[in-house]
């Protein structure tokens, strides 16, 4: 039967025909549904145009090899931190002892290393283990006990942060000491020169470890398990996930990363410092939150911290060759956070 005679026979029979009309949608509305399935497509192109614009300003130095290969260094430990910030962000959390973990953890690889006689490799695994360990800390009051997130980080933050000063003494370990000692630790900051640019090895990781996050993320259940615990834990308790599992996980791995965060920071400044890493934690949020992750859980891309960590570090490195005062570069970023905040909660309106 045709459309017509269809309609003509409802008709008769005294029947409405529903009627599919194609809904209309403003140029705002479908940009918003655009970024909502697309979180990574604001930084992008915020980046882009950070780019051409401090091109324009700063000239063709501002586009050298060697100057773009200083920001990808520049932003290796804010990177690394930031995808362990992104993974507890996506389960609704958020971790602000990242940075605190990461000095600890340079410290124990340190000193086991060059004051305990440790062999480079074993120190490098006491780091990485007593990551793991202030990860699962982490994850096991905020999944037994219950406690926010947001409160139990700032406590360890601050246990973190004073067995660090305890256990160093607050004394730095130099840069001579690592190399005749622990020349290991420093291989993060080897680097070779290609096409002009200046690459280190803590940049190649940081690349390595973000792909690999990526693909853990899209294509493994616990990657789903993920975003599932973050975008509705209730509904995803219904559908069989173990959500203290999966969040007790997330911190352990969140610590490890912090620990290879502080094997990159000893080889970024060369030597093993207490007081290194201060702003770790809040440049870890910046990164992830200006790459389109929402603070709220369950949506955003390891891709988009990554963005991120660009954004902040071409626009710090563009308006330092540009003459800018620091206090003025600190003023942009803040622009930056509470644009990316705004951004954020337009889109979650979809």
């Amino acid at each position: 039967m045709s459309n017509d005679n269809f309609e003509a026979v409802a008709e008769a029979a005294g029947g409405s025909v529903a009627s599919f009309e194609p809904e209309h949608l403003g140029f705002g509305e479908r940009l918003q549904r655009f970024l909502h399935n697309y979180p990574t497509a604001a930084p992008a192109f915020v980046l882009l145009v950070a780019v051409v614009g401090f091109y324009l300003i700063v000239g063709s130095r501002f586009l050298s090899a060697f100057n773009l290969s200083l920001v990808f260094q520049q932003v290796t430990i804010i990177g690394i931190i930031g995808v362990a910030q992104t993974l507890v962000i996506l389960t609704a959390g958020i971790d602000l002892s990242v940075g605190a973990i990461m000095v600890l953890c340079s410290v124990i690889m340190g000193r086991t290393a060059v004051l305990m006689g440790l062999p480079a490799p074993l120190a490098l695994m006491l780091g990485l283990l007593a990551g793991a360990a202030c990860g699962a800390i982490n994850g096991l009051l905020i999944t037994r006990l219950r406690l926010p997130p947001f409160i139990t980080t700032l406590g360890t933050w601050s246990i973190f942060f004073a067995l660090n000063l305890w256990y160093s003494e607050s004394e730095t370990i130099r840069s001579q000491d690592l190399a005749t000692q622990a020349g290991l630790l420093q291989w993060m900051g080897v680097s070779f020169n290609m096409a002009g640019a200046r690459i280190t090895m803590g940049t190649l990781t940081m690349l390595v470890l973000f792909f690999g996050m990526w693909f853990a993320l899209n294509h493994t259940p616990w990657g789903r398990h993920v975003y599932a615990t973050g975008d509705d834990p209730q509904a995803a308790q219904l559908a069989g996930i173990n959500t203290d599992r999966v969040l007790l996980s997330v911190y352990i791995v969140a610590g490890v990363i912090c620990a290879l965060a502080a094997w990159a920071l000893i080889g970024r400044i060369g030597s093993v410092s207490p007081q290194a890493g201060q702003s770790a934690n809040l440049d870890s949020i910046t990164a992830v939150v200006i790459g389109g992750t929402s603070l709220f859980g369950g949506r955003g891309a390891i891709a988009g911290t990554l963005i991120g960590a660009l954004v902040v570090g071409v626009f710090r490195n563009g308006l330092a060759l540009a003459g800018v005062d620091v206090l003025w570069q600190e003023f942009a970023i803040g622009l930056l956070i509470i644009t990316a905040v705004a951004t954020d909660q337009w889109i979650r309106r979809v």
